[in-house]
């Protein structure tokens, strides 16, 4: 194995860890959609839903279409194999690891908890209701709690924030868990009723979790930095970081490597190779990326890997905004080559790409191989037509080989962003 890669290289080693180097599978059922949550270790969750839930498209990106509804009855079922927690933000993760995050719900109680002024300790009253319920009913819905309050006629403070920020500090803590959801609304229960005992009776201490998932980092990565490393599942403890790295090269899981190109200053930046990490000679994949995908969720490594400097714009105005409202990375062989901001219109049945943007020395074909991921995007979705907007350098290209598209003007007013309030678990720093 090679003790210096060039970018290129650096490049397919991640794509290959995250899956990329292979054909999509002709036919799509769990066995495949397991095999890609194992190689990405998580996936995120968030509710913005302008083209398609950010949970679906590492799977779409991976494998091309398939069926959602199938990765529902794994991710959203009662006795199913995955459960919801702080792995990265919001993520799913597999039901076995809910002990490997007992380290995160002790510091999350520590933060959160234990203040006596904090919101925790003013809404006693209303935690220890929210307990007894799911404890007396099993799993329920926010609503459901704040109704049969409403019905006892316990207070004014029983609002749907009081029971919900009860519920997520709860979750956050690990004594709730997550028990699938209605639509993408969640329902709660008490950790005992969703986790298997045997799981709830076995934590992981802390430095020994930390090295575990340093570890998976290193192998859903191929090759990273510590920071890459630290982000995966966003351990804020760089010491412990560092610590496990010193571990798992000491037994061979990982070793030092340098990415030229990769320079802090004037100086290398340290990085590591996984074991199983293999360097494809080539990687010819097309997809369309989710901002939350691991390949590109650490803006940092997205451009040490890419020179790709990429930011999500739902939230800045729209005549300021440089690519549109929720554009997408677009991955043509072994690069991002640029950008599309899509958005599924129901009503008119429509694929829109309401901007299209070619990155700087993105190669030839590339109209081509996007042209393809949008028409399966559209089937995916069940659209029958594309409409291609008129902003973008790369609109032209695509209006060329996409003939029987639509075309439409720039949309330059947007609806604010749409979020449900329980993807990113962080919100909460506003209630303490």
């Amino acid at each position: 194995m090679k003790d210096t890669l060039s970018r290129a290289e650096a490049r397919r080693v991640a794509l290959a860890a995250q899956g990329f180097a292979r054909p999509r599978p002709e036919t799509v059922g769990t066995r495949q959609l397991n095999l890609a949550a194992a190689r990405m270790g998580v996936t995120q969750i968030d509710s913005v839903n302008v083209f398609a839930r950010s949970h679906y498209m590492p799977y779409f990106a991976r494998m091309g279409a398939y069926d959602t509804a199938a990765l529902d009855r794994l991710l959203f079922g009662l006795r199913g194999p995955y459960v919801e927690y702080i792995a990265h933000v919001a993520t799913f993760i597999p039901i076995e690891d809910w002990a490997l995050w007992r380290f995160r719900m002790d510091e999350m109680r520590a933060k959160y908890g234990t203040s006596p002024d904090g919101w925790f300790a003013r809404n006693a009253s209303t935690i220890e209701w929210v307990r007894a319920e799911l404890a007396a009913r099993g799993p329920l819905r926010p609503a459901e709690i704040e109704a049969d309050a409403q019905r006892g006629r316990r207070g004014p403070w029983w609002d749907w924030d009081v029971v919900k920020h009860a519920l997520e500090y709860l979750w956050m803590f690990g004594e709730v868990s997550i028990a699938g959801r209605r639509g993408f609304e969640r329902r709660y229960a008490l950790a005992e009723q969703v986790i298997p005992a045997e799981v709830l009776a076995s934590p992981v201490p802390r430095e020994d979790a930390i090295r575990e998932l340093v570890r998976r980092a290193a192998r859903s990565y191929g090759v990273a930095s510590a920071s890459d490393l630290a982000d995966y599942y966003r351990i804020r403890d760089r010491k412990a970081v560092m610590s496990a790295i010193g571990d798992l090269v000491d037994e061979g899981a990982l070793r030092p490597v340098r990415v030229l190109g990769w320079d802090r200053g004037a100086r290398p930046l340290p990085a590591w190779l996984h074991t199983d990490a293999v360097v494809p000679r080539s990687v010819d994949a097309g997809a369309i990326l989710s901002p939350f995908d691991p390949v590109v969720w650490f803006r940092d490594r997205a451009e040490r890997l890419f020179d790709f400097q990429y930011r999500i714009e739902i939230y800045t105005p729209a005549p300021q905004r440089a690519f549109g409202y929720y554009s997408l990375p677009v991955l043509v062989g072994d690069d991002i080559v640029g950008r599309v901001d899509l958005k599924a219109d129901r009503a008119t049945s429509t694929l829109l790409v309401q901007s299209a943007w070619w990155e700087n020395g993105a190669p030839e074909g590339r109209a081509e191989r996007l042209a393809a991921e949008l028409r399966t995007a559209a089937a995916w979705q069940g659209l029958e037509h594309v409409s291609i907007s008129a902003w973008g350098n790369a609109v032209a290209d695509l209006g060329r080989v996409m003939p029987d598209a639509h075309r439409h003007e720039r949309v330059i007013a947007e609806p604010p962003a749409a979020r449900d309030g329980d993807a990113q678990a962080e919100d909460l720093e506003r209630v303490t």
